[in-house]
């Protein structure tokens, strides 16, 4: 879970990057956390950790279901409806939501490595109220944008929630996730410690 996207090769790769690090920014604000407090929304907000996890997870899928023409990588089908996702069901743990984000940014890898050029058109789905009606469609590009900006937005609610929660900052959790040793200006975050 670097800070700095290392270096890239080229456009895709800097995109995919630039997202990877997104997703291992929300990871890391639910790293320690147990099922309860993933699921608790601390503030005024109905945002959980869990929840945005699993509105991300929604999110990426939609989209990239468009990238592919509305085929999903399982071959369900185009999703008729933009997902909300954030809504956890019950006995859902916070390890399977993990799981199904790591599984959805491995099919969105696979998806825009076989896409030929970034620049291919992607039909804006305007049966979602909010989306302009102006535009027919937007570029592949243009979806992996959407996606680094929704995920880095929603990254910093996790923040924000998990600070909430238990006080726990970024920087500690980074250190207790990657094993820093407790001697450096950081010290590693401990259930508790905050």
């Amino acid at each position: 879970m670097p800070t700095f996207v290392p270096p890239v090769d080229d456009e895709r790769d800097a995109l995919l990057s630039y997202l990877a690090q997104q997703r291992d920014a929300l990871r890391l604000a639910a790293y320690g956390l147990t099922d309860a407090q993933a699921m608790s929304a601390p503030t005024r907000s109905p945002l959980s950790i869990a929840g945005i996890v699993a509105h991300l997870t929604a999110v990426e899928g939609f989209w990239i279901d468009r990238v592919l023409g509305g085929r999903t990588e399982d071959g369900d089908g185009d999703r008729d409806r933009f997902p909300d996702g954030s809504t956890v069901a019950e006995g859902e743990t916070l390890d399977v939501l993990l799981a199904r984000y790591a599984d959805r940014a491995a099919a969105t890898e696979s998806a825009v490595s076989r896409v030929a050029d970034l620049g291919d058109p992607v039909p804006v789905p305007h049966e979602i109220p909010w989306l302009p009606r102006n535009v027919d469609a937007w570029s592949v590009r243009w979806v992996l944008l959407h996606l680094i900006t929704e995920t880095a937005r929603h990254a910093g609610h996790a923040d924000l929630v998990r600070e909430q929660l238990d006080g726990a900052r970024a920087r500690p959790l980074m250190a207790a996730a990657e094993g820093w040793p407790e001697e450096g200006r950081v010290r590693p975050w401990r259930p508790g410690s905050s």
